[in-house]
């Protein structure tokens, strides 16, 4: 359900505009129409939007580090600890720009460190073939008029002869290739088939040993992090609170429209039609000049979504796709139920279900992974609805319960076990069904935004669709006259009634392309609905795999074979369940999306209602 909304016009003297934003502000039910007036070229908002992205960014990494500080503590006197200590001591310093700062610095030291060791470890890499050698002792060499060469080439292109000729000593021999050195007088030119190798000037142990500190310069960086983010990411958080504030005023502000020679000021905006009474007397009170309208077919209305406690568990969902447009329904609670049940389906089997319900935390986290907005509430109908559905196939953790000669169970296995012809079945007829009430809810629509006639072409289609199934599931023959009298009437819908005040050729023209749509469209979009049986039965197919594996790869010995086991069949069905999450939350929001959402005519695309309003610092 969308929320009824009513627009305000406010005309404000402009010495007094700020003071009026500001008790807008505190009123908290207005969402302001923002233009682009000068938003962009005003420098204050330009560098508040600009800190905000630093301190978003910065909060991205600091809040998955932030600790008790017990990492261990970076170098004593640093200029790092420095800072930690005063900002301990005297937390009133500490401003985001400080964190930020050293935020950066950081960031700065680790990528200038990584280069460093990226390079030195080139460097280790051009010296381990020529082992540790002090490269004093080749200029020693070198005053004493020789000269030592290194050199490379492949294992067939070297010549035994180059050892007298030119002292080549073989330091490196593989199956590809010689690395070897000569040592001559300075002037003898050594003219060999090899390459000559220019190695860093330093040696292998020093090399060693810059990597050594290197590394423990970068292994200091999460520390030092981990302490700035104990004492900044609080500061960091306000800081976005504060920014926001600041930068929604400031937009607000300036959206403004300037009249009569820049004295007035005309700000708009909409509100619940629930809140006009309220905030109209507390705007006579302030004395402010105000207009209050009705909403017309071409405003840009924000949408609020007003739900049941159940349907609002399922809105996530909605905003995750796009709002409705003003004139349409909210298909929210239209689509919850059809959602549940898909998502139990997919699932499908009992155990799994009560693991989510009896690990709720766990569960909400990791749904909350998929989508933050997501509640332990739509966890725990997600979890009843696998279960139920479970009972459907008998599956407990991949063991079928109804193998179990217990009365209970039997009679349970009577009334609900599905075999899987059956179920493929019911996947399609479940298909069939939300399509159909799709065009039902699209009847409705257009009769509400357009008028009923021109509703006469769905509905048409719809009533053709219903005939059609009874007249086949029943074995009425369609030359039953009473079949025969509402295909004809549905048919003149179609063709001739599709677009009120048209040519009629036009119309049946138009009705030959929506019967060829729907010929078309109509069994792709069922057929779509296998899904609902294929995922169920790969993750039951899946769960007995693992169960076969954790009994018939457990050693004999009793101890060490029920740990092995437990492991596996633990292991198994915790990697299937988070497959099969992540199946039965995706396939059913194509099923949704796509399916129901375009049979239903659901075009979306609504701005959503965001009051102006402070946001309070924690």
């Amino acid at each position: 359900m969308i929320t009824k909304m009513k627009k305000l016009s406010f005309l404000i003297h402009s010495k007094e505009y700020e003071p009026f934003l500001e008790h807008l502000r505190s009123l908290g039910v207005v969402h302001v129409i923002q233009k682009q007036q000068g938003a962009v070229q005003d420098a204050a908002l330009q560098d508040d939007i600009n800190l905000l992205a630093r301190c978003k960014n910065a909060l991205k990494v600091l809040e998955g580090l932030k600790g008790d500080g017990s990492f261990g503590a970076p170098e004593t006197g640093s200029p790092f600890d420095e800072f930690v200590k005063r900002a301990q001591k005297e937390p009133s310093l500490l401003c985001p720009e400080k964190v930020l700062e050293r935020y950066d610095i950081l960031e700065a030291e680790k990528v200038v460190q990584e280069q460093a060791l990226a390079a030195l470890n080139r460097d280790r890499a051009q010296l381990a073939p020529w082992g540790d050698f002090e490269p004093s002792s080749v200029e020693r060499l070198a005053q004493a008029g020789y000269k030592m060469q290194f050199y490379t080439c492949p294992l067939r292109a070297y010549k035994a002869e180059w050892a007298d000729q030119y002292g080549a000593i073989e330091i490196l021999r593989d199956k590809q290739k010689v690395n070897f050195v000569t040592l001559t007088h300075t002037d003898v030119n050594v003219d060999i088939d090899a390459e000559q190798v220019h190695l860093p000037a330093m040696s292998l142990a020093s090399v060693d040993n810059d990597i050594a500190k290197t590394k423990a310069t970068i292994d200091s960086i999460p520390v030092k992090m981990a302490q700035l983010a104990a004492i900044g990411v609080p500061v960091l958080q306000n800081a976005v609170t504060e920014l926001d504030n600041n930068i929604d005023f400031g937009r607000v502000k300036l959206t403004g429209e300037k009249l009569a020679a820049d004295t007035l000021l005309l700000l708009e905006g909409w509100i619940p039609a629930t809140e006009v009474e309220e905030v109209s007397r507390e705007l006579d009170i302030k004395g402010v000049f105000f207009d209050v309208e009705d909403p017309t077919p071409d405003d840009d209305i924000p949408i609020q979504l007003s739900n049941n406690k159940f349907a609002k568990l399922f809105e996530p969902l909605t905003k995750l796709y796009m709002l409705p447009t003003y004139q349409e329904l909210d298909l929210t609670l239209l689509f919850a139920p059809f959602f549940m049940l898909f998502f139990g389906l997919c699932l499908g089997d009992t155990g799994y279900g009560l693991l989510m319900i009896v690990a709720l935390p766990i569960f909400t986290k990791l749904f909350q992974l998929i989508n933050p907005n997501f509640s332990k509430w739509l966890v725990v109908l997600f979890g009843a609805s696998t279960m139920l559905c479970g009972l459907l196939s008998g599956t407990f953790f991949g063991f079928n319960m109804y193998d179990l000669d217990i009365p209970f169970v039997q009679k349970m296995k009577e009334f609900l076990y599905t075999d899987n012809s059956t179920m493929f079945t019911v996947s399609l007829c479940i298909g069939v069904v939300q399509i159909l009430f799709g065009m039902g809810v699209k009847a409705v629509n257009l009769a509400i935004q357009c008028g009923i006639k021109y509703a006469i072409s769905t509905i048409g289609w719809l009533v053709l669709l219903i005939t059609i199934g009874v007249s086949v599931l029943a074995g009425i023959p369609f030359s039953n006259p009473v079949i025969m009298g509402i295909l004809i009437a549905s048919g003149i819908c179609i063709f001739l009634l599709n677009s009120p005040g048209k040519n009629p050729l036009l119309n049946i023209g138009l009705g030959l392309w929506d019967s060829y749509n729907m010929a078309t469209g109509l069994l792709g979009d069922v057929l779509s609905y296998v899904r609902l049986f294929a995922l169920g039965l790969s993750g039951g197919i899946l769960a007995n795999v693992f169960n076969s594996m954790a009994v018939g790869m457990k050693p004999d010995n009793p101890v060490l074979g029920f740990i092995v086991m437990v492991l596996i069949f633990a292991i198994g069905h915790a990697l299937n369940i988070f497959m099969n999450i992540l199946g039965a939350i995706v396939h059913p929001m194509r099923l949704t999306f796509v399916e129901f959402f375009k049979n239903a005519g659901y075009t979306g695309g609504g701005t959503e209602y965001r009051p102006f309003r402070k946001v309070l610092t924690n």
